[in-house]
């Protein structure tokens, strides 16, 4: 569960400074409501993926049976 800073507060600063648990959250919250999101809702959320992608993505966090959280170079 995300537990963290809401959307009002994330507004006034600048996406370089949100966090990626943040980042990630509220990509996927938007990622959810997409097809019912306004022009500005639209907005916010492509400039979340280009944050995302400006920091080259978000890595996994956990580990599962199959990956790990390093990326294993060949």
């Amino acid at each position: 569960m995300y537990v963290g800073r809401d959307m009002t507060e994330l507004s006034m600063i600048p996406k370089t400074e949100w966090t990626d648990d943040e980042l990630a959250y509220f990509h996927h919250s938007f990622q959810q409501i997409a097809p019912y999101l306004n022009i500005e809702g639209q907005t916010i959320h492509r400039e979340i993926i280009e944050e995302i992608e400006a920091r080259g993505g978000l890595g996994r966090r956990e580990a599962t049976y199959t990956h790990g959280t390093m990326p294993v170079p060949d």
